[in-house]
């Protein structure tokens, strides 16, 4: 993540250990009380919310340990985050099984897998979540990996969060900038052959800058050709000044439609502090809107929660790393929500 801009944050290294959990033993009875506890976390009505809950995620085990421990009230307060479907980012070791487990746990669901792929090489400008694959040929094979392992099953893919706003920024040093374009390119070539999956572009959130300094990165970078764009990845700016951002940038990139996180943007954006760390665990925040496809927007396909709420952004206003659950945020997330 670079200053207030971008993302900011990268998928847990737990992620591997609960995709094979789903993909095979999630219905074991060996994890003292948590899996009936976490059996109670359900599926959304498919007909507005047609993905996928994962009920052995953070915060159901977070709901699960809290009922345990006989603190009812803040199981209920983070029961408002384990019962809502959120991005699964997938890491860089195992994208295959990972994809694959987590697609067929959404299938057998009767829902869609919503994926975070967020592994570009020189990923975060050396921030909080840096790092990705070694190079461009490491980065295609792990986007075979991921192809190869969601095959035919519906999933929804949010691509690189930061990824073109570090090209725009200055973020990302020239050198690397043709490289990236053709890495993004190829990779919605790839996902996009696939029978029912949706690729939705990272680009930028209201905060950052004005949409007429991205729309040709975005063109270079495939927009065109994938199902759309998204918008305030792991951000905190309201939905309404998302839509009206997403707008502007639409009608630059030939209509195209776009999804908006809303996983933590309840209060809209932090304004104290350290401007340059505002977007980084800010005090004070709370759960945006559901997800749902029913926006009542033509233009807005989503709101989604892309980023999980209650995993931290970095190591900053005591948190731990980036990507790993902070239980105290995520209750105070859902205590601050309507």
């Amino acid at each position: 993540m670079y200053g207030s801009r971008g993302a900011g944050v990268r998928a847990s290294a737990t992620v591997l250990g609960a995709a094979l959990i789903i993909a095979g033993c999630s219905s074991s009875s060996d994890g003292g009380g948590q899996d009936d506890a976490g059996a109670t976390i359900t599926q959304q009505p498919k007909e507005s919310d047609p993905f996928w809950v994962n009920p052995d995620g953070n915060a159901a085990q977070q709901v699960a340990a809290y009922a345990k421990s006989g603190k009812n009230e803040d199981a209920e307060q983070i029961r408002k985050i384990a019962e809502q479907p959120t991005g699964e980012w997938i890491g860089p070791e195992n994208p295959k099984d990972e994809a694959q487990g987590f697609t067929e746990a959404a299938d057998k669901a009767g829902r869609t897998a919503l994926l975070v792929l967020y592994n570009i090489p020189h990923r975060d400008c050396g921030q909080y979540s840096q790092g990705g694959a070694a190079d461009g040929d490491a980065y295609r094979e792990w986007i075979d990996g991921v192809a190869a392992g969601i095959g035919d099953r519906p999933a929804t893919i949010v691509l690189e969060p930061d990824a073109v706003l570090h090209l725009v920024d200055g973020c990302t040093p020239d050198e690397f900038h043709e490289e990236r374009y053709d890495l993004l390119k190829g990779a919605i070539t790839k996902l996009k052959s696939l029978k029912s999956t949706k690729v939705y572009l990272d680009a930028g959130n209201a905060g950052w800058g004005h949409p007429d300094e991205i729309f040709e990165s975005l063109k270079l970078a495939g927009v065109e050709e994938a199902d759309g764009f998204a918008v305030n990845v792991s951000n905190f700016y309201s939905t309404k000044d998302s839509v009206t951002y997403g707008k502007q940038l639409s009608g630059k990139v030939g209509n195209k439609p776009f999804v908006i996180d809303t996983s933590r943007n309840g209060n809209g954006p932090y304004t104290g502090g350290d401007e340059d760390e505002r977007w980084c665990n800010p005090p004070g925040r709370a759960l945006g809107e559901t997800p749902t496809t029913k926006t009542s927007d033509d233009l807005v396909d989503a709101y989604l929660w892309v980023k999980r709420p209650g995993e931290s952004d970095g190591e900053c206003k005591g948190g731990p790393k980036a990507g790993e659950w902070w239980a105290s945020y995520a209750l105070a997330l859902a205590k601050g929500s309507k």
